[in-house]
């Protein structure tokens, strides 16, 4: 096969639109955006990702206030438990409070 024949172009342009092929097929099988015929970018859009996303959100969101509670509830207790000469009735109190 000599360098200027028709059997080394179509080698050329074979091993570039395969190399072409792989490459999209890696960044679509990873996730990153993969670029369409005009030139515009194609994002890869998952249900199952999205519901989770959304799912991850609202429990990241429950133990936001979870925590931000028992924070809360430990500075009363640091409170309680530092206070000088409190009186019984108040400690029950505050620590019915917490219940």
């Amino acid at each position: 096969m000599n360098i200027g024949g028709t059997g080394f172009v179509l080698a050329i342009i074979a091993l570039s639109i395969g190399g072409w092929m792989f490459t999209t097929w890696i960044r679509a099988k990873h996730g990153y955006p993969v670029e369409n015929e005009w030139g515009g970018t194609v994002h890869r859009t998952d249900a199952d990702a999205d519901r989770k996303i959304r799912l991850l959100t609202d429990d990241n969101a429950k133990l936001a206030s979870q925590v931000s509670r028992l924070e809360e509830r430990i500075a009363v207790l640091e409170r309680i438990a530092t206070e000088d000469g409190g009186k019984a009735a108040q400690l029950a109190d505050q620590i019915d409070s917490l219940r």
